[in-house]
């Protein structure tokens, strides 16, 4: 779910007649109990079968190379929260994503496609919340795969070891959008605005870099019986 400062309109969601924007959703105390939940995606068929050493938040640079994966960089931040608008603490976040030559960190695909792979994009990446429920990611712009016409970065939500949310982020405005099945198969419109992101270019970067914000919303988390958010 994209912040408060994307546009209203872009979040307006249905409450019993009446229209919430996204600034309402996430101020605490207003129609929190309204906040929308994250849809469940597929997990897909690329989830990395073998884990990279670096698995930080910098997807850009593995290790200590000089050498920057090939692709748009982008800035990719966001927050965990619970249904209540409150911040998840603890929470760690994983993504995943093809490199800007359509190269999964995946042996069926990598292997294959070893003479294309981008040898220096990590392709996969885990980060853990602290209070603010925020989280944040250095890496490209995704790109269409083919048999997936709109681009998408796959990302997963656990724990206390449990898995709690499994999903995709989409590009807003993305030609190929309307013509990805997984992405249509999500038919409320309201949904799918749920599981997309705007990529904007970041004022003065002098090498063309985009931000995108994307807010997560789940239900229950391992601790809510104590209260440790």
């Amino acid at each position: 779910m994209i912040g408060i400062e994307t546009k209203l309109s872009r979040r307006s969601l249905l409450c019993g007649g009446l229209a919430v924007g996204a600034l309402a959703l996430f101020t605490p105390g207003v129609f929190a109990e309204q906040l929308a939940r994250t849809p469940r995606m597929t997990e897909g068929p690329f989830y990395p079968d073998k884990l990279p050493l670096d698995q930080d938040n910098d997807l850009i640079i593995i290790g200590d190379s000089l050498t920057p994966a090939v692709g748009e960089i982008t800035h990719l931040t966001g927050r965990i929260l619970d249904i209540n608008g409150d911040p998840i603490k603890n929470a760690e976040i994983e993504i995943w994503q093809c490199d800007a030559h359509q190269v999964y960190l995946h042996t069926s695909d990598s292997i294959p496609k070893k003479d294309q792979q981008d040898k220096n994009f990590q392709g996969f990446g885990r980060f853990t919340t602290a209070s603010t429920g925020e989280y944040r990611f250095r890496t490209i712009k995704p790109v269409a795969y083919p048999g997936r016409p709109a681009a998408h970065i796959h990302f997963k939500i656990k724990k206390g070891g449990r898995e709690l949310l499994t999903s995709q982020i989409f590009v807003s405005g993305f030609a190929g959008n309307k013509r990805d099945g997984i992405y249509m198969d999500v038919r409320d419109p309201v949904d799918r605005e749920l599981v997309t992101a705007d990529f904007v270019p970041i004022k003065d970067s002098k090498v063309g870099e985009l931000s995108a914000r994307f807010d997560v919303v789940i239900g229950r988390t391992p601790a809510d019986a104590d209260g440790d958010h």
